[in-house]
């Protein structure tokens, strides 16, 4: 196989880009949010913004994130993967996963900065530090994420504001975008002379399952068919887009949530009619039914809440007259969820599901569901844990739309795509540590092309991964490897690991050479500056 490639951020424009000539950039990320869960991605919830910036760029239907939510944010935000940056375990090193980056591993909104632009932060944060400290200039971020109505803990400025009040009116979806509309509005009166990069970090469609009522009831009757229905009917509107072709993955009726304590113990505490498996819906109780089917609801009214909120930020770009050269980019930090636990304020039985007395998980059976064609979910890397959509649109930088983008990509290849298109010039002086593993995408942005690189990796609790070309060798915690071609096989449904021993002998030899590069990177992360 060819020699693993790291990626230099050296543009072939150069840092010499006036401030007219920068891009603005918009970078919007949802939590636990599935494949097929847009319309413009085969769902049946209504997203007709997010639809619309599909419709004027490009959809890429080979994206990955890191399979969980921090892990994906640092890989997002720095070019590395998160081991690297000392975001996920290390054996042998304690408190890593949550511990500070190394000094060469800084937000892409610290290098944006050096460039003269203008950074603003909106949403959840989970990152080590605080968004100041990191190259924002402004930031308004919603620590607790067990509470859309009331949260408890959150910042202005890195500054911890006081707790919202229960029945204000407050819904952080809401709140979140509107922040983020109200920070691009000063930025238009007071600094329109400069870029400016926006990280909205939406907390939707993560559990709790809590969404606005008026929400609720326009999603609430969609879901009585049940989940097999609902995916079958998703799998052919992907097909008819064109997003994947093959075979739908087989449900996995043994496979519930990754943490069977925390799914027993809410069981108890929601009662009989929480499911934990993708049992078929034929086997379960009316009532069950009925449950299961206004979970669901809930979950697309919070998604049709964020693309509401979504049209708000598109309306402010445009208010600035930025849409041209405002580059968007939306995507998920990792599939949906088959967790169930209760957190928070608890449950209460009694109260209207979605309300803010409740606390709900989506479960595996819709999570299948938003997840579809793919197999497994968040946490596990199998490709419904890492594969998200990812919209992108750009007027003055993409001349394509409505098309598709197969070459695979990552969210390590975020930060150098944002860096080369502001003109970013990686140095010896500013860029001590080792190169970003990830790549810029603008190439792919002009024409569907390989990126130049050997593959794509991962480890998450236990579970492993690593694509080179088609090829995807893949483990789940304490499990053997499997071996999957996803030219034809994208939901990975054949095994052929029998069959081809010496390409898994490789791509093991492949994946534990990363591992133990990426750990002496975390290892030598506390070296001082030179």
């Amino acid at each position: 196989m060819a020699k693993w490639i790291a990626c230099s951020l050296v543009v072939a424009f150069g840092a010499s880009l006036s401030a007219e000539e920068r891009p603005n950039v918009l970078l919007v990320m949802a939590d636990d949010m599935g494949f097929s869960d847009l319309g413009c991605y085969g769902g049946e919830i209504d997203t007709p913004n997010l639809d619309g910036l599909a419709e004027g760029g490009l959809r890429f239907t080979q994206f990955y994130n890191t399979g969980r939510c921090w892990p994906t944010r640092a890989s997002l935000l720095t070019g590395f993967y998160p081991h690297q940056v000392r975001r996920d375990t290390i054996p042998g090193l304690s408190n890593v996963g949550r511990s500070q980056r190394p000094f060469w591993g800084p937000l892409v909104s610290v290098r944006l900065k050096s460039l003269g632009y203008r950074c603003y932060h909106s949403g959840k944060w989970h990152l080590d530090g605080m968004p100041l400290e990191n190259g924002f200039d402004h930031s308004y971020y919603v620590r607790d994420q067990n509470r859309f109505f009331s949260p408890k803990v959150s910042y202005r400025d890195d500054k911890k504001l006081s707790p919202v009040e229960v029945d204000s009116g407050y819904y952080s979806t809401v709140s979140i975008a509107d922040n983020a509309v109200a920070m691009l509005e000063e930025h238009r009166l007071k600094q329109a002379d400069k870029p400016f990069f926006a990280y909205v970090a939406f907390t939707s469609p993560h559990f709790p399952l809590h969404a606005l009522p008026g929400d609720i009831a326009r999603n609430v009757g969609r879901y009585r068919v049940g989940w097999d229905k609902v995916r079958r009917r998703r799998w052919q509107t992907i097909q008819d887009l064109g997003l994947v072709t093959g075979t739908l993955s087989p449900v996995e009726p043994t496979i519930g949530s990754p943490y069977p304590h925390f799914a027993a113990e809410a069981k108890k505490i929601v009662g009989d009619r929480e499911v934990i498996v993708p049992v078929p819906w034929s086997e379960l109780s009316r009532p069950q039914q009925e449950f299961q089917a206004m979970k669901m609801a809930i979950h697309a009214a919070m998604i049709d809440r964020m693309d509401q909120e979504i049209g708000k930020l598109v309306a402010q770009v445009k208010k600035m007259a930025a849409q041209e050269n405002t580059l968007i980019l939306f995507l998920s930090d990792n599939g949906a969820s088959a967790e169930i636990m209760v957190r928070g304020d608890g449950h209460d039985p009694m109260a209207a599901p979605g309300s803010a007395a409740t606390h709900l998980c989506l479960g595996a059976g819709w999570s299948t569901v938003a997840n579809t064609p793919f197999r497994r979910h968040k946490v596990w890397v199998h490709e419904g844990g890492i594969a998200t959509p990812l919209i992108v649109h750009w007027p003055k930088g993409i001349k394509a739309r409505g098309q598709l983008r197969r070459e695979p990509g990552h969210v390590i290849d975020v930060a150098p795509t944002i860096l080369e298109a502001a003109g970013y010039q990686r140095s010896a002086a500013s860029d001590a540590g080792p190169r970003s593993p990830g790549r810029s995408m603008l190439a792919v942005f002009e024409k569907d092309q390989p990126l130049e690189r050997e593959g794509l990796w991962w480890l998450h609790e236990g579970n492993r991964a690593i694509r080179v070309g088609d090829w995807k060798l893949v483990a789940a915690k304490n499990e053997p490897w499997s071996l999957y071609n996803l030219k034809n096989d994208r939901a990975e449904t054949r095994d052929v690991a029998k069959e081809k021993q010496g390409l898994v002998r490789e791509l093991v030899a492949n994946w534990e050479k990363h591992w133990e590069q990426f750990q002496k990177d975390a290892r030598n992360g506390y070296q001082e500056r030179p």
